[in-house]
């Protein structure tokens, strides 16, 4: 889509050298990504500028949150960095699966909330752990909310990513996507959160890959997500909308707070270990409603939307006058990557 240019900011920052640890490297970066990407997000608002707050964890270590709030573009939004240590309780590191309840974690993670209801609401998320017993291993991804699916922005944001995982590892965007589309996704209202995008968990050092393979696939993700984003933002959130499209986005949001507060695992680990409780909020919407046994019209452009929340969607090849359709074949192999 020659009106989305993906490709037009500034340089991406370059990992740290010289550090005596590979988790330093990768925390340093993790700071020097939050950077860089504040300052795409704050270009392209054009008002917008991100307060920041720094913490300390009380086991040791500690972050920076970072919230834009009442810009031109973004109502609300957040840029978190974080690296932690300390010691879970045995019942946490059972819960969530850790292989000891020591570890170490840092990461970046964020949400978007635009004022406008034709921009979509945006999440990504980039990690590294290890574990008490020496295990270490890299999680994220980035997916996508719309208010309203447009198809062709929809298929030019997977068309991005897989682009990125191309780069990488072939297999990588069908097998990511196919988790992203059953992570994603809400059981009580048998809906997607939105058209996905890709993620990751436990991407083991030495199992999976090279811990230099892996970083290098995990800053990949944190790009193209900055550079998509950016471009969506400054394609959608200055077209004019309508009282009844407002409400809309309120319902929509209120769909993502579901999410982010019944099933993500981000929200769950931040609590468990005791995070601070602010910044695991933070990727909740400044308003969202909730309406009793909500119906939208027949053929309205809101249930038009609800038709294209389902997982396991070929986005690579999706048009709006066909309508939706299950993925490729390649995704049903995707384990074998």
């Amino acid at each position: 889509m020659p009106d989305l240019p993906a490709f037009d900011l500034a340089p991406f920052p370059v990992p740290p050298t010289g550090l005596p640890r590979f988790r330093d490297t990768v925390e340093a970066w993790m700071r020097l990504f939050q950077d860089w990407l504040c300052q795409q997000l704050e270009a392209t608002d054009g008002t917008g500028r991100f307060q920041e707050d720094a913490w300390q964890h009380h086991s040791g270590g500690g972050g920076r949150s970072r919230v834009l709030t009442e810009g031109t573009l973004i109502e609300k939004g957040g840029v978190n960095f974080s690296a932690v240590e300390g010691r879970m309780s045995d019942a946490a590191a059972r819960q969530l699966l850790m292989p000891s309840p020591d570890y170490f974690a840092t990461g970046v993670s964020v949400v978007q909330h635009p004022r406008s209801p034709l921009a979509p609401i945006s999440h990504m998320n980039v990690r590294y752990f290890e574990a008490g017993n020496g295990e270490a291993w890299f999680g994220g991804g980035l997916d996508l909310t719309p208010i309203y699916v447009d198809v062709a922005q929809a298929r030019w944001f997977h068309e991005q990513i897989a682009l990125a995982c191309q780069q990488h590892q072939p297999c990588y965007y069908a097998r990511f996507k196919k988790w992203a589309d059953e992570y994603f996704y809400l059981p009580h209202r048998q809906e997607t959160r939105g058209v996905g995008g890709i993620f990751f968990d436990r991407l083991i050092v030495g199992q999976e890959a090279d811990a230099e393979s892996l970083f290098a696939f995990v800053r990949a993700v944190g790009e193209v997500y900055g550079r998509t984003y950016c471009a969506l933002l400054r394609r959608n959130a200055g077209q004019p909308h309508t009282a009844a499209q407002k409400q809309w986005q309120l319902v929509r949001r209120g769909r993502y707070a579901e999410f982010n507060l019944a099933i993500d695992r981000g929200t769950r680990f931040g609590l468990e270990t005791g995070g601070r409780t602010e910044s695991i909020l933070m990727s909740l919407p400044p308003q969202a409603e909730w309406h009793y046994n909500l119906q939208p019209a027949p053929g309205s452009a809101e249930a038009t939307t609800q038709q294209w929340l389902r997982p396991g969607l070929d986005w690579l090849n999706a048009q709006a006058e066909t309508g939706p359709t299950t993925d490729l074949p390649a995704t049903e192999t995707a384990g074998q990557c």
